[in-house]
């Protein structure tokens, strides 16, 4: 990427905070998502480090210890795909616990290696920040404004696709095989990769939809503890994420499984077999494909101001009325209705008005995003352009 290119991410300010008060940050994601240029553009000072390197593992391997004691002599360290040398965290506990003034910055594309290692080695010196491709807000309307919407989900956020002059079919396909099989392969050895990676395909056919384990099982032909593994990989790897139900109380949850989305709306079109945008315009996953863009920038978001995806849930109940998205902050319930028209319709806000029936004064506001360029920015049935998130 030209530095003329650079993209600002939205996390770095909290990155920069947090590192004041932390020795160490844990930095994961999925692979290209931007996590080393991130790194060291925020902080130029610090040396850096990559462990997909075997000569440079085969450093630490001689010496943890003394490897990051030398690296972050200037001040701070930046060590990429770090989970790839476990006993890089026990020797990064010792160092900030002799040496409090020195910084370290962890990042890796496998959130559970990682994060074993920190909650091992380095609870309570670690703070955690996950960074996502770009959203729509760190793309700015610069580059976005002239994008249709269909464009919009068929490119996803990865910067290769918006810094490259690649394919973007291509990018994703090279995506899929040089790296999710490869990271997932690390995590676990898979016997059946013809299933897994059939696997991966339905569950890009139920992106905003319950995920039901015993239907993949019957499908795949495999049993529900290995559908349930392999999700858990995929979550791993950056490649799908869980949006659990909303709890009516704490005694009562409504819906009792969770939807099922995909980290960026270009990989999962890609493994839809959507080749273009004109081809995603007619596609039958569009509508859905289109509220997994939505949930994502409000993941994104959270994910940039230092937040987990535990605010973020859905609502389903008995008689199957549904409000696609809520988020709960500082108390208050925030209710959205996602829906890919360009025209707004009464309907839209019917479950909207049942939601606050139920929840009362709990409701700060509610929502309907969509397609349309006519906002009515109101706490009560607003309109939003997805846009403007």
């Amino acid at each position: 990427m030209k530095k003329d290119d650079f993209i600002e991410r939205a996390i770095a300010p909290k990155i920069t905070e947090l590192l004041r008060g932390f020795p160490v940050i844990t930095l994961t994601g999925p692979r290209q998502s931007g996590k080393t240029t991130l790194c060291r553009r925020a902080f130029p000072q610090f040396a850096y480090f990559n462990l997909e390197d075997e000569a440079t593992r085969g450093i630490v391997g001689r010496g943890a210890r003394e490897f990051l004691e030398n690296a972050s002599a200037g001040g701070g360290a930046i060590i990429d795909e770090a989970q790839r040398v476990p006993e890089i965290f026990s020797a990064a506990q010792l160092l900030v616990d002799e040496k409090p003034s020195r910084r370290l910055i962890l990042s890796g594309s496998s959130n559970f290696l990682l994060m074993k290692n920190v909650t091992q080695s380095l609870a309570g010196r670690a703070a955690v920040m996950k960074l996502l491709p770009f959203s729509l807000a760190e793309l700015g309307a610069a580059r976005t404004g002239t994008a249709s919407t269909d464009e919009l989900i068929f490119r996803g956020g990865y910067p290769r696709v918006w810094t490259g002059t690649a394919d973007v079919f291509d990018v994703f396909s090279g995506y899929t095989e040089t790296y999710v099989e490869r990271d997932v392969r690390r995590l676990e050895e898979i016997r059946n990769l013809s299933a897994f990676r059939n696997f991966i395909r339905l569950c890009a056919g139920s992106v905003g939809c319950e995920f039901n384990a015993t239907s993949f099982a019957d499908a795949l032909g495999v049993s529900v503890p290995t559908i349930q593994n392999w999700l858990s990989l995929l979550e791993a790897s950056y490649v799908v994420f869980r949006l659990e139900p909303l709890f009516a109380n704490v005694r009562k949850r409504l819906a009792k499984r969770p939807k099922l989305y995909f980290c960026d709306t270009g990989l999962a079109c890609r493994e839809l077999e959507i080749e273009t945008p004109t081809q995603l315009a007619t596609h039958p996953a569009r509508g859905r494909l289109f509220e997994n863009l939505v949930v994502l920038e409000f993941l994104k978001r959270r994910f940039a101001a230092g937040k987990d995806a535990a605010g973020l849930s859905f609502y389903r109940d008995g008689a199957q009325r549904e409000v696609d998205l809520t988020e709960r902050r500082e108390g208050k319930l925030y209710a959205y209705e996602i829906k890919a028209s360009s025209v707004v319709r009464d309907d839209f806000f019917r479950t909207l008005d049942y939601f606050r029936k139920v929840f009362g004064e709990e409701v700060a506001s509610t929502q309907v995003i969509c397609d349309s360029r006519a906002e009515l920015p109101v706490a009560e049935n607003g309109v939003v352009n997805f846009r403007n998130l």
